[in-house]
């Protein structure tokens, strides 16, 4: 029998498809349809993260980005169907948009674009779809329908709070303003019907009470049905934290099953207190990993917990339990791949990162349908959840900083999420672990409150 060293046993599965979703021929252009406030954008900003978080490329062309090149601020008027002006405006901010969204598929860009604009009228869909149809590019056409007037105003509330057209109005006058500007859009809207009976669409019928789909096509449209069934587009926040100080955290030991420490034990006491300083007296929902540090993390915390073995930490398979300098010296070649391709090394009997975001998709899509969760988990995996959220590149993400003793609050909004984070101010070593470094460092807790907030879909530096 030949005898194989431990170095040669990690080499052969180090790495995992790094193309992900494998349809090379596909270029499907989603359509947005529906009146403003109707949480277009968000759902176009959601699907785009879900695609590219599982390796699928994806863009959004928003129209009214084009529009704002020439008129950044306008008025209710500037939509009215009678102003003829206007509409030749917006009729070229189409185009462009177009234009460049087929650019973009023909330079093999991208395989799935996400047109994003109201495309309220027949008319306009079947434009769309003609240009499309001329270029290769299947449609699918997303609408989202709502009655729901409390919803509808809370929708109103956001965008005149984020949106660009009413950068340093009054919110209340921007408020008055974007009523009119739906009132105009009223007057020409055509929803989705037996008409269109020949076009591929999905209806989301207040905020997917009842889904309405027609003549879906393939793997990806059915991807993005499957994710959009799951959307709920109600302002909410989700709260992360990972588990308190670890006693192997202190060893410098990766993976097992330990307890936490002392400094862990605070706190654990503490993360109630600053549920409540970012929660306020909304009552969660605890995820939990299945492993001691997570569970005894969240014990004090009075509120409902559920446990996941999806959110477990990454597998590190033979090197569990061991530390990077041991990992280093035990398995040179296979350290400094893992370091040159992070997220798609794969340890041999574990996983790599990317195994951890495909049995993390449950538990997106879970997290999609709910309010109110707090999930106490794992340093891989709160990187890949904070991943989905901010949109972080996939070949960054397993190189994030994310401190022990800290709880993250993110708020998902039409333009990008928004986030907060909150120290407990007890010390705890980093595990954060550089390129080519074998060790890890004690380093004082931060200041106690907020950080700052981004909002731009990009990790805080």
């Amino acid at each position: 029998m030949r005898k194989v060293s431990e170095g040669q046993m990690m080499r052969p599965n180090r790495k995992t498809n790094g193309s992900g979703v494998q349809a090379p021929e596909t270029r499907i252009c989603v359509v947005m349809v529906g009146l403003p406030a109707r949480g277009k954008s968000l759902i176009a900003q959601k699907v785009v993260r879900y695609l590219r978080w599982l390796s699928v490329d994806a863009k959004t062309f928003n129209v009214g980005q084009y529009r704002r090149t020439t008129t950044p601020n306008p008025s209710a008027e500037f939509f009215d169907t009678s102003n003829a002006e206007g509409e030749r405006m917006r009729k070229a901010a189409a185009e462009a948009a177009v234009t460049d969204m087929i650019r973009w598929f023909d330079n093999g860009e991208g395989l799935v674009a996400i047109l994003d604009a109201t495309n309220s009228t027949k008319a306009r869909r079947r434009w769309i779809q003609d240009r499309c149809v001329a270029a290769n590019i299947q449609t699918m056409f997303v609408e989202s329908k709502c009655d729901d007037e409390e919803l509808v105003m809370s929708n109103i509330k956001e965008v005149k709070t984020t949106s660009p057209d009413y950068v340093g109005q009054d919110p209340e006058v921007a408020a008055q303003d974007f009523l009119k500007r739906i009132r105009n859009y009223e007057k020409v809207y055509e929803t989705l019907d037996e008409d269109e009976a020949d076009l591929t669409y999905c209806k989301l019928i207040d905020v997917g009470h009842q889904v309405i789909i027609n003549k879906i096509q393939d793997y990806l449209q059915s991807r993005v049905v499957y994710y959009l069934m799951n959307l709920h587009i109600k302002p909410r926040s989700i709260w992360l934290s990972r588990h308190g100080e670890s006693e192997y955290n202190l060893s410098g030991k990766i993976g097992g099953d330990a307890n936490i420490s002392e400094r862990g034990q605070m706190y654990a006491k503490k993360l109630p207190e600053m549920v409540r300083q970012s929660a306020g007296d909304l009552q969660l929902t605890v995820w939990t990993s299945t492993l001691k540090r997570t569970i005894q993390t969240s014990r004090y915390l009075p509120f409902e917990k559920l446990s996941w073995k999806a959110l477990d930490e990454l597998d590190s398979g033979v090197c569990d339990s061991l530390t990077y300098a041991e990992i280093a010296e035990r398995f040179p070649e296979d350290f400094k791949a893992r370091d040159d391709d992070k997220y798609n090394y794969r340890y041999l009997g574990g996983e790599s990162y990317r195994d951890v975001v495909i049995r993390l998709e449950p538990i997106i899509m879970e997290l999609e349908r709910s309010e109110n969760i707090l999930i106490v988990t794992h340093q891989a995996v709160l990187r890949c959840i904070y991943a989905y959220f901010m949109g972080v590149d996939q070949a960054k993400s397993p190189w994030m900083e994310v401190p022990l003793h800290t709880l993250i609050k993110l708020s998902p909004r039409a333009y990008g999420t928004q986030e907060e984070r909150y120290s407990a101010k007890i010390p705890a070593v980093s595990t954060w672990r550089g390129k080519g470094s074998k060790a890890q460092h004690e380093t004082p807790a931060p200041g106690e409150g907020t950080v700052d907030v981004e909002a731009n879909g990009k990790p805080p530096k």
